[in-house]
């Protein structure tokens, strides 16, 4: 039994990089599409208000960090008291502090990729004005593409981590792509009840993040089972059955049928291996009408005579 679920194809991670400054966007070193590595400066921003700034805390620690030592000398030599060795060492550790958090800063003047993959957005160029936690890119990491679908909770227990699974792009039909369930979501989603599945595809397939994909998912898998073509199986007043040639007569025969599969039906009862039985005409066939049967060859060879 083969259900399909159809899913959009989406990068395992996205990460979006916002700006933590209100500056000016100086230069625009990527665009969309462009592979990048974690740690490649994408953007920089105008950093000449936190760079004075800078400048002057450094002087500022200088200045601390000589009062601290002097102050370190004489309290040693008990020249003065606890609460003024006090006060430098905490002017130095203020000082410390301060240059430390505008040396943080200034790095977010420099939007870096956190990681290897795709910029799939790119939303400022360069001149733009950019305030605090506004969006500026959006990178994605493609090593690993997947689909999420919805499963019925009647389907979904059948499915286990590891699973393989067939999908099919639209953009590439004729192109089957091999996949496995990455992981199965431990709840239904409460409005529509379908499980959460997430389907991971295998490297180096024509899928790119936004495609339609459907996947194939395969339930009740059995070997062994006996099926003839669904076009043998006839319905009427009795049920199902089919017609069975024996000694040159149709002989109609209940049976019971199952799945059908590819257009292929199980037979669950009603037929035996060898049983000959009629896939062609069988509509306007009677109980105990004469019959003669077509060899492959000459079957043929009639479809395609004028």
């Amino acid at each position: 039994r083969d259900v399909t679920v159809s899913g959009v194809v989406e990068p395992l991670r996205t990460v979006g990089l916002n700006s933590q400054l209100s500056s000016t966007v100086l230069s625009i070193a990527v665009e969309e599409g462009d592979r990048v590595g974690p740690g490649q400066v994408l953007a920089r921003l105008d950093a000449a208000e936190l760079q004075a700034e800078l400048a002057s805390a450094e002087a500022n620690h200088e200045v601390a960090q000589a009062a601290w030592e002097r102050a370190q000398q004489l309290y040693r030599e008990q020249i003065i008291t606890l609460p003024e060795y006090e006060r430098d060492r905490a002017a130095f550790a203020a000082a410390e502090a301060t240059l430390d958090q505008l040396r943080t800063r200034l790095g977010y003047a420099s939007i870096r990729s956190p990681l290897t993959g795709v910029v799939l957005e790119k939303d400022v160029e360069a001149g733009d004005l950019v305030a605090p936690q506004q969006q500026l890119f959006r990178v994605a990491d493609i090593s690993t593409l997947v689909v999420r679908v919805g499963v019925s909770e009647l389907d979904v227990v059948q499915l286990a981590e590891g699973d393989t699974v067939e999908v099919v792009l639209d953009a590439f039909p004729d192109q089957p792509v091999r996949g496995w369930i990455r992981r199965v979501f431990p709840a239904a989603d409460p409005q529509s009840r379908l499980v959460p599945v997430e389907v991971a595809l295998e490297a180096g397939s024509p899928a790119r993040p936004g495609f339609l994909a459907r996947v194939e998912l395969r339930f009740d898998a059995r070997d062994e089972v006996p099926v003839i073509p669904a076009a043998a199986v006839v319905r009427g007043a009795g049920g199902q059955a089919v017609f069975v040639v024996q000694e040159g007569r149709a002989v109609r025969r209940p049976v019971q049928v199952g799945q059908t599969y590819e257009g292929r039906v199980e037979v669950q009862g009603g037929l035996a291996p060898g049983d000959v039985v009629v896939v062609k005409g069988n509509a306007s066939l009677r109980d105990g009408a004469r019959v003669r049967a077509l060899p492959a060859a000459a079957q043929a060879a009639e479809a395609t005579a004028p």
